[in-house]
């Protein structure tokens, strides 16, 4: 049939198929359909349904407070203090610079500067993660903050948690100061800390000092809140106490450090180091250490307020510290390390007795120039001592006598020695960028510099000079061990770790690394009776020598004044007045004691940059810390001190003979 004649059945027959076709693919999507929709109504309804809700709840972490810092007495060094700080949600903040505009307001800040502040972090961490605007929002910038939020979707106050120091300056270089850690950080601390701890963006931590070494210890477990928000992530609370099946999470404080520091000696120390008299205040730093080894004191000037860190310091401000030629942010108690000077002699004089250089009757003729090969080398003001023994030279500091120790000794003779008690060597106290020093020897400088050692270098390194380098701690050990006939200790400043019930975690102990008497590591032993001859030179040193103005009422001292050149001065130079020359080229000062003589009790260490000399500079801060210190432990040996001295002051006596000869200033 062609199809000119075909009918309308015809038609409807030709097109059936492809109508099976359709009704099959119509069938097949209903089935599909309703499958899915089965799927997700039967099979994932509850989780999709609490899925849902749960765009309702915003999670916000609670940091955890940090652990307090404690003194030995148990008081409050390192504190917290509640703060408020406001933060904008990129993802809610729809109207970003009208939202900038309003809250620049109110903070005082350019509203370019959020704007551009918040799209930075938005391209870098996404929408989802708020940017903090500022830190430590005062109360009065809270209430008008929070009447802006309404309007302001993406703008939230949130409670905060902020460092405290209650000493601001003093100690600022040991406590150190709290930072949000940096992009860089995470990884690596997620990594290190793995299964431990959950680094993330805004998270603070420790940056330095003991807050960066004791981090971990003392910075707790963050909590978590939840509150219900609606649509433009503005709080809605809702009648689920539960926050649909949400449990709260509350933060837990870090533990809680005693230190073995003395808030008493502390803030003398600072104050002593702070004294306006004819020096001024001392660029340097100080440290008192009990015989056991215990931090009583840690004092480094010039210094910083951490409290700035704890809201991130202004550019300016951190701009002048990093700038500051005198470098604040240094501990220079361990991270600065110079030469010694004199106070290098009595280790010195020890190798020298030990060796049977010397011995504490030998007399050596000390001239006020001595000649070594092409070079003049000058006792340091113009004194000719004569014949004095080993205790004498100790007490003048001549310099020609212990030019001679050198030429004798030799320096691989007398680097054992200084490495015997503590120099040239961390002492592991438990701090970071603490630096060992240098104790040279022949090999060091073969190995180091290619070059042999000269016998030259023998007399310079041996009063201290040369490539001799120290820090004031490494002194404070050196000299208690002198102090205590040998016995070396380590010092530390953690007494106790408690938790946050005042429950003892962990407690140290005084650890004692080698007695220099007996047979050790170093292969050289010192005697006892030699330990007693370099003690009594020291006592001299400030009974009558050069520390004589700052010794102490009743109770005897020992110690050694030192003066470190910051440069070479030629023979005509050398003797000119130093506090004639500018600042930059003034000699270092130190001063290292013990008291009392027989039994120490306690040892300061002081260095005083561009000071002059060590008995001007360095002496009079540690007499203030030591008389603060029998004052407070000792009073009645303070009391009968100076009734001694009232006795002898009502009494006429007779006028003491001149020396021979002035005392070396140093």
């Amino acid at each position: 049939m062609s199809d000119f004649l075909a009918t309308s059945e015809d038609e409807a027959k030709a097109y059936l198929p492809r109508y099976k076709i359709l009704y099959a693919l119509v069938i097949l999507g209903c089935v599909l359909i309703a499958g899915r929709l089965w799927v997700l109504q039967i099979m994932q309804g509850s989780e999709l349904r609490q899925f849902s809700e749960r765009n309702r709840v915003k999670e916000t972490k609670l940091p955890a407070p940090r652990g307090l810092f404690l003194d030995r007495e148990g008081r409050v060094l390192v504190d917290n203090l509640p703060g408020f700080d406001a933060s904008i949600a990129p993802q809610y903040a729809k109207k970003l610079d009208e939202t900038a505009e309003a809250v620049g307001d109110v903070l005082d800040i350019p509203a370019k500067h959020i704007s551009e502040f918040v799209r930075q972090s938005q391209r870098r961490d996404g929408p989802f993660r708020p940017v903090k605007i500022r830190d430590n929002v005062s109360l009065d910038e809270v209430f008008k903050l929070k009447l802006l939020r309404w309007d302001h979707p993406g703008l939230n106050i949130n409670e905060s948690i902020l460092r405290y120091y209650n000493l601001a300056e003093n100690g600022a270089q040991l406590f150190g100061y709290v930072g949000e850690i940096s992009k860089e950080q995470i990884p690596k601390l997620n990594e290190q800390f793995l299964g431990k701890f959950q680094f993330d963006q805004g998270d603070i931590i420790g940056k330095s000092g003991l807050e960066e070494t004791y981090d971990t210890t003392i910075r707790g477990r963050d909590g978590i809140s939840y509150v219900e928000v609606d649509a433009r992530g503005r709080e809605a609370p809702g009648e689920k106490s539960n926050y649909l099946g949400f449990k709260p999470l509350p933060a837990i404080s870090g533990y809680n450090l005693v230190l073995t520091i003395d808030k008493d000696l502390q803030e003398v120390a600072y104050k002593a180091m702070n004294r306006h008299d004819a020096i001024g205040p001392r660029i340097g730093g100080v440290v008192a250490m009990k015989s056991n080894g215990e931090i009583l004191a840690w004092v480094s000037t010039p210094s910083y307020d951490p409290n700035i860190f704890s809201t991130g310091p202004p550019p300016a401000v951190w701009s002048q510290l990093i700038n500051d030629p005198f470098r604040p942010l240094r501990n220079k108690v361990i991270q600065d390390h110079f030469s010694p000077g004199s106070t290098f002699k009595p280790i010195v004089a020890l190798a020298a007795l030990q060796e049977k250089v010397v011995t504490a009757t030998s007399f050596v003729n000390c001239p006020n120039i001595i000649k070594f090969g092409r070079r003049e080398y000058h006792e340091s003001h113009r004194v000719a001592w004569g014949a004095i023994n080993i205790v004498k030279a100790i007490e003048v500091s001549s310099n020609i006598f212990f030019y001679q120790m050198g030429m004798r000794l030799g320096i691989d003779r007398i680097s054992p020695y200084a490495h015997l008690l503590g120099l040239g060597q961390k002492s592991n106290i438990n701090l970071t960028h603490e630096v060992s020093g240098l104790i040279p020897n022949s090999e060091w400088k073969l190995k180091k510099l290619g070059e042999e050692w000269q016998p030259g270098e023998n007399l310079s390194n041996a009063i201290g000079q040369g490539f001799v380098l120290v820090t004031a701690l490494q002194m404070a050990v050196a000299y208690n061990s002198i102090g205590l006939e040998g016995e070396v200790w380590k010092p530390f400043l953690i007494k106790k770790i408690l938790n946050q019930d005042s429950k003892v975690i962990q407690e140290f102990e005084p650890v004692m690394l080698r007695d220099a008497k007996k047979p050790n590591e170093f292969g050289v032993t010192i005697d006892l009776a030699n330990f007693k001859t370099v003690k009594e030179g020291m006592r001299r040193v400030v009974e009558s020598g050069t520390a004589r103005a700052s010794k102490l009422q009743g109770i005897e001292m020992a110690g050694k004044t030192g003066t470190t050149q910051v440069k070479s001065f030629s023979a005509e130079d050398i003797y000119k007045r130093c506090d004639s020359r500018p600042l930059f080229l003034r000699h270092h000062g130190w001063f290292v004691a013990f008291a009392p003589f027989e039994h120490p009790e306690i040892t300061v260490a002081v260095l005083a940059e561009h000071s002059c000399s060590g008995a001007q500079g360095g002496a009079p801060i540690a007499h203030d810390v030591m008389m603060a210190y029998f004052e407070k432990y000792h009073p009645e040996w303070v009391k009968a001190g100076q009734e001694k001295a009232a006795k002898a002051k009502g009494h006429a006596a007779a006028p003491a003979a001149a020396p021979s000869a002035p005392p070396e200033e140093e």
